[in-house]
């Protein structure tokens, strides 16, 4: 019997590009290519927001009030009200996030991680108060099935929360497939190299800019490599949207004695993204916390050897496809850049123990693991 299926899109509404929109943008596109089955309703309210994809409109029902979302977020948190089922006529809700709503209708809640609940001190007052409001472990109890998007998230959820185990499916994203090996010498390649300057080898961290992510121990861990001779021509790339905090980033890299060979590019069109990946030397993701980790494993697409953190979904997700080091430890990173510039035989281990580890994450799988729970 088929269903109406209500999904909750309204985090595309600013056109971010965080691994959460990421994650919704991908995973929706694959189920409207692959359930035919039954029929799916946007809920896409919001004051202010930016278009949706063309090819998701058609004959598609859409809910695109302009209710400002804050006000929608605190009438859900304190009155119930108004349930989403007021808006659009389903049989089911899809949250592909924790954001509260209203409603009486089966749900489904993908939980991406727990961080804010581990770390508060990672997000600003603003973020803190959004994550209360939210109310994410009375949406994870009073949903009908939750989506954890790693083994780690799912522990996480039955530790801090007290969810039962059953009601957790724990299904991978998926990797872009625009994320690849591109030939040496591509056109759009080299003119994303002149576009930016990039004509030293360079080590790469790409992702948003925040405490979470440790991008200052990359800068540090760079100072003590670049002081030696023997890697006077790398140069530190840092890549994508400035976060919360960015600014102790920037003086970080500001006091560096070898400030003049760390660049900031900012937020990367994503795609020009398989470009930046594929110009890197290296990929270096030290993240305190990660609930999946889509960085790694794009670099891992486009053939770059991975250096990334030893905690939470991390090991999971690259197991011995890459370097795992302690985050809070410097000398372990830099050891990771040092092996990856020197030993060759264990970079091309690395490259190709990454193709085939990405090979387990398509969106294909986890929009068929998806549809099943309907």
């Amino acid at each position: 019997m088929s269903k109406k299926i209500i999904i909750d899109l309204r985090l595309l509404g600013k056109g971010g590009t965080s691994g959460i929109e990421e994650y919704t943008h991908a995973l929706v596109a694959e189920l409207l290519r692959i359930d035919q089955k039954n029929s799916f309703l946007f809920f896409y309210n919001g004051f202010r927001k930016v278009s949706l994809p063309l090819d998701w409109l058609g004959v598609r029902e859409i809910y695109a009030g302009k209710i400002p979302n804050k006000f929608l977020d605190i009438a859900s948190r304190f009155l119930n009200f108004p349930k989403v089922e007021n808006f659009l006529a389903g049989d089911l809700v899809f949250s592909p996030h924790f954001n509260i709503i209203a409603t009486d209708l089966p749900r489904i809640v993908t939980f991406h991680d727990l961080s804010f609940i581990h770390h508060p001190n990672f997000f600003s007052a603003r973020q803190r108060f959004w994550h209360w409001l939210q109310n994410a472990e009375a949406t994870a109890k009073n949903a009908g099935e939750i989506i954890a998007v790693s083994e780690f998230t799912k522990s996480d959820l039955v530790e801090l929360f007290h969810i039962k185990p059953e009601k957790i499916k724990v299904i991978y994203s998926g990797i872009n497939k625009v994320f690849q090996k591109l030939p040496s010498g591509n056109i759009e390649m080299e003119r994303f190299r002149g576009k930016f300057k990039l004509h030293r080898p360079f080590i790469l961290y790409l992702g948003t800019i925040e405490p979470r992510k440790n991008v200052i121990s990359i800068i540090r861990a760079f100072n003590v490599l670049r002081q030696d001779n023997a890697y006077k021509d790398f140069e530190l790339v840092i890549a994508g949207q400035p976060g919360w905090l960015y600014e102790e980033t920037l003086a970080e890299a500001g006091h560096s004695p070898v400030k003049e060979y760390i660049k900031f590019l900012g937020r990367i069109l994503p795609e020009e993204r398989v470009y930046l990946y594929n110009l890197a030397r290296i990929f270096v993701y030290p993240s305190f916390f990660e609930g999946f980790g889509f960085p790694p494993l794009e670099a891992q697409a486009c053939g770059v050897p991975v250096i990334a953190s030893n905690r939470t979904s991390l090991p999971e997700v690259l197991g011995k496809s890459a370097i795992l080091v302690n985050p809070w430890k410097l000398d372990q990173i830099l050891s990771g850049m040092q092996t990856l510039i020197n030993d060759g035989e264990k970079r091309k281990q690395l490259i190709l123990a990454g193709f085939e580890n990405i090979e387990k994450f398509t969106w294909g799988r986890a929009a068929t693991e998806t549809a099943r729970l309907w």
